[in-house]
This record gives C-alpha cells, structure tokens and sequence, in this order.
C-alpha cells in the first residue's frame, strides 16, 4: 500500500465518520482534499511503516481533543486487509504498520509501470513557457548560467513528469549597448592583432568592453570569414573608437567595420551557445532573439495596449509605463527622451508575445534569473498585472544564487577562454556532463553553492553522482549475476520482502511518486536528487545485508547461536522464493533510479 493510497483511505475514514456521527462536529465540507492528507514515514521505524497527523488536523473543526477522534480513525484504518497494526501515539499521532504483502505491492506497481511509475498527470493542461539561461551572445556561459542549464531543464523534466506542456525558451539579448561593447572589443582585438594601431585603430581593449581570450580568436575567425568572403576589413570605415576615459564617444557611431564584425561575430556566438548547450544535454524548443521585437513592432504593439488600458504617460520628453499603479516601487522610463526604446521595453514586449504568440501560448510564463535580477521582481510583476493576469500565477520569476567553483579547498576563478570566469565547457571538461550537471541540479537555487572539482571528478561514494550511479550500476550486476546462477524474478512473491531492511527500500520505493509531485508544484528539482540519494542509500544498506544469489555459510557463521545462524541463513543463503522475491526488489530500484536520474538529465550506467 503507497502513501497515496493511504490517504485515499484515511480520506474515506473521514467521510465515513462524520456520516456516522463518530466525528463531534465535524462536517464534509471541512475535510480537506486528499492531497493534503499527508502520509509520512516515522523517523523512528518502531512505531510503524507510515504515520498520519489527520486527528490533529481536524480535532479543533471537530470540537475534539486529537487523540479522542484519532481512537475511531485508528479502529477503521485496523479494518483494512493490508494494515498489520494501528497505535495511536503523543498527542493524537496514528501510526500505520503494513502487513509484508501490502507494503511489498509497491514492488509490482513499479515492475508494471516501468518508467511511468511516479508520473501523473495534475499539471496538465497546462503551457508552461520555461525560459533560462539567455545569457548575452557576447562570450561563452559561465557558470552562473551553467547552473541555471542544469536547473532549467531538470525543471523541464519535472514539469513534463506533471502533465504540463513545457515550452523551453532561450532569449538571445541581441539588441542594445553590449552587442556595440562586444563588437568594438572584437576590433580591438583585430587590430591589435594585425598591429593597426599607427592606422587610426584603438588596440586596447574599450574600459568597458570585453576580455579573455575567446575575444581574440572570434575577432580571427571574423577575419578569415571576411577574407574568404573577399571583404577588405581595412578598406572599411573605423572612425568608431570606443568611449574615452570619461566614457564620453569618440569618434563617429556608425563604423562600418564595427558593422562587419558585429553582424559576423554575434552568429559565430549564438551558434557556439547552441553548440555548448546541446552537449551539455540541454535542447530548447525556442531560440528567441530580442532583436525581433524591434524588427517586427512587438514593441511597438506592447506599448500600445498598456497605453489603452491607461498606464502609459509623458513627462519630461520621455514615454513612462504607471508601474507604480501596480505595486512597483516607481514608475519605469519604456522610451527615453531621445526616442530611444529604454531595455524595459523589450521585457514588456517578450511578455506580452509570450502570452500570446499564435504557437504555444503561456498560460504561466517562467522566468529563471540570475543573482543580480531581484530588482527586477517588482516592475516586471507591474507590467504583468496592468496586461489584466495575475502575478505569481501567469507570470513566476526564481532568482538562483550564485555559484563558486573549488579546486584544492581555493576558488577556481580564471578560465583559458574567457578571463576571469569558470565557463560550461571548463566545468564539463573538468567533471564530465554528468556530475556537473547532477551537482548543479541537487542544490536549491535559492541558495549559494560551493563545488568542488576534486570531488566531483571522484568516483566514491562521497561523490553524490557516483554514489547514485553506482547504485545503478550495482542493481545491473545484480541482474547479471542472478541470471548466470538461473534465478527468475518473474513469478516471484513480493510478500517474502519482510526484513526490515527490506522494508526500508520498499518505503523509499513508495515516496517516489510523491516526490515527482511536489518537485513539480514546488519548481524544485533538486529534491529529485535528494529522493535518490535516499534510495541509493537505502539500496546499497540493503544490497550489503542481504544476497540475491545465495553465499554459504562459513564455518565460523555456522557455529553461531541458532537464532543468528538463522537471520544469516535468510540474508546470505536464501530461498530460491526468497532469492527471486530479491531480485524484483532489484530491478525496482533500478528501474526507478533511472527515472529519477533521467528527470536530471543524467544518465545511468550499466557498469562502473
């Protein structure tokens, strides 16, 4: 019997109590729903398999003391067939222990249901526009976004596990100042390279550009893209030198051969993005670049509703949106006094097209941003209710923490490529996909996160990737070993699962669907990854006290007392029932470690 079912049970108790008039005051209307009955598992396994707080919960809309409504509660739930016992404990607790077949049942579900065990369906029906990552096309991610890559598709998964349709979005920053701070930076580069600099070129890289040297060979590959295209870089217009000391122009604005590089250079970065992205296991379904907003009046056309609806003004030359109407702390500039589109602008725009593009509307737009974004929360909630939806519900904004990258017990901050930044590929040329990816996804976003590369490029059991993966590698060396000694799990009887250790794993077992719900309504990924290192830790205790393929006894086990020599008998020597009976226990972690480990977007080897 699974937690669900129980609480279906107590849920059924309930109702039948108050129709009895076992339950004081108690009315239908005030039982909650299933969903809020929860099960849980005691701490201390001597009072029982699972527990429940539910007369607690409804003594006080009862008018009873909790141990006085729980008495009835525990009388019904003894009842049923698959419950071996029922106490009530402190102040009115209900603990539930299982009979060995009830609890063992979990085993055949799983085997059933194979990779759907756990899945559901409460979130479907449902868009759920999920866009992370999106860092600037002006250098390689680093690993701020690396976490949010691993967070926002293991999010993804999650969702997906829920029923919800799940539209993941990369938002390519493609328009304003940074693009002209990366492409001046690149023809510093070029022109340092190509030693320019008695030509009128600046060769020092702008105060505000960008370094590293990633910055040095695109300005290369710009060159030779150019050459081969047959453009002469050097016949180009270059007035365009940057900004001075006192980050005033210099120069003309329009340099022909900034032009060449930005238009060569920003593609050469969206298609390296790509490229990292999709070795890091991460696929998105749209690739949205800021830039079409202005090309195709998006912006325009959001700011034209929000001025309808009457919370667009003017003042002091420049065009305002009333975000203070709607709970932001000031009002926000949209257009300048220049006539130029302030970067607001555009985040109104992508809403507003997020919510109704003719392909995959939102009905729930999840924005994932980084450390520096909290800022951000209350004008972007502003604009979201004065479109007419509701903050917190069509649109939800996470802010993750930042990260700090370890080597040696010291901060690991340069990187060959891009300067003073650890970056996806350094991470995963360090560690692998998979450990960067499982320890990035294990931890809360909303919490700063140490790394540790020794670590994760360990493979022992203090490594939390290896550790699970082990496990199930382990369980497929258990299939293998039994299938060479001919033991079948086909037609074997769950119900000889009745060791406590046994019953550890089977409770672990039983937790998995609830855990993929509330990853999913919570946004929480990480605790997918806390889930299987319980199970891992539950299997491979298990694994250590109990053989699948039978092992005699030595001749110092068989002089032990009679009652030890028989608790070794039944873990090391086991029944044929027994031993088959073990095996489905096996393949059932297996089979859920693997679910959990693909909802990480890590894979689960066969051997290690």
């Amino acid at each position: 019997m699974s937690p669900e079912a129980l609480s279906e049970l107590i849920s059924k108790i309930a109702h039948e109590l108050v129709a009895e008039g076992k339950a004081g005051q108690l009315t239908e209307d005030l039982i909650p729903p299933v969903e809020k009955l929860a099960v849980m598992r005691p701490k201390d396994r001597a009072h029982g398999d699972w527990a429940s707080n539910i007369a607690m919960q409804l003594a006080k809309k009862a008018c009873l003391k909790p141990r006085d409504l729980a008495e009835p509660f525990a009388a019904a739930l003894a009842a049923d067939p698959g419950i071996k016992s029922v106490e009530v404990a402190g102040p009115g607790f209900i603990n539930i222990t299982l009979d060995s077949a009830s609890a063992a049942a979990i085993v055949d579900t799983v085997l059933e249901q194979g990779a759907a065990f756990g899945r559901n369906d409460h979130l479907g029906g449902q868009t759920l526009n999920l866009e992370f990552v999106s860092a600037n096309p002006t250098g390689p991610i680093h690993i701020g976004g690396t976490r949010w890559a691993a967070v926002g598709d293991s999010m993804a998964r999650v969702l997906e596990a829920n029923g919800a349709k799940v539209v993941r979005e990369y938002y390519f920053n493609d328009h304003g100042e940074q693009i002209n701070r990366f492409a001046k930076s690149l023809v510093a580069a070029w022109a340092h390279d190509n030693n320019l600099g008695d030509k009128g070129y600046q060769t020092e890289t702008p105060f505000d550009g960008y370094k590293g040297a990633y910055i040095d060979e695109i300005a290369r590959r710009v060159q030779a893209e150019a050459e081969a295209d047959g453009v002469d870089l050097t016949a180009l217009q270059h007035e365009d030198q940057g900004l001075n000391e006192n980050g005033e122009p210099v120069g003309e604005s329009d340099s022909e051969v900034r032009e060449e590089f930005r238009k060569r250079a920003v593609p050469m970065m969206f298609t390296e993005i790509q490229k990292s992205m999709k070795d890091f296991k991460v696929n998105f379904d749209v690739w949205f670049h800021e830039n079409s907003l202005y090309q195709d009046g998006e912006v325009d056309k959001a700011i034209a509703e929000l001025r309808e609806r009457g919370d667009i003004y003017e003042k002091d030359g420049a065009t305002w949106f009333e975000s203070t109407k709607h709970g932001d702390d000031k009002d926000r500039v949209i257009i300048k006094s220049n006539g130029e589109f302030a970067y607001f602008a555009a985040d109104i725009a992508y809403y507003w097209n997020k919510r109704h593009r003719p392909q995959n509307p939102a009905d729930v737009a999840i924005y994932m941003l980084g450390a520096d974004h909290h800022g951000y929360i209350g004008r972007m909630m502003a604009m979201c209710e004065a479109f007419g939806d509701k903050p917190g519900e069509n649109m939800v904004i996470l802010i993750g923490q930042l990260v700090n990258v370890l080597k040696d017990g010291k901060a690991v901050r340069m990187s060959k490529r891009a300067g003073n930044v650890v970056t996806i590929d350094d991470l995963t040329e360090a560690v692998g996909v998979d450990a960067a990816r499982y320890s990035l996804a294990r931890s809360d976003y909303n919490s700063p996160l140490d790394i540790d590369l020794n670590l994760l490029a360990s493979h022992t059991n203090d490594n939390p990737v290896y550790y699970v993966q082990y496990a199930h590698a382990r369980s497929c060396n258990v299939d293998r070993n039994a299938a060479d000694a001919g033991i079948d799990a086909s037609k074997a009887d769950p119900s000889l699962l009745d060791t406590a250790v046994d019953g550890e794993v089977l409770a672990a077992l039983a937790q998995w669907p609830a855990t993929v719900a509330q990853a999913g309504d919570l946004r929480a990924p990480h605790r997918v990854a806390r889930y299987l290192e319980d199970l891992a830790a539950a299997y491979h205790k298990w694994y250590n006290v109990e053989r699948v393929v039978p092992m005699a006894l030595t001749e110092l086990e068989n002089r032990q007392s009679d009652a030890d020599r028989e608790a070794l008998e039944i873990a090391k020597n086991p029944s044929p029932e027994r031993a088959a009976a073990r095996l489905k226990l096996n393949d059932a972690v297996r089979t859920v470690i693997a679910a959990g480990l693909d909802l990480l977007g890590v894979s689960a080897p066969t051997k290690m």
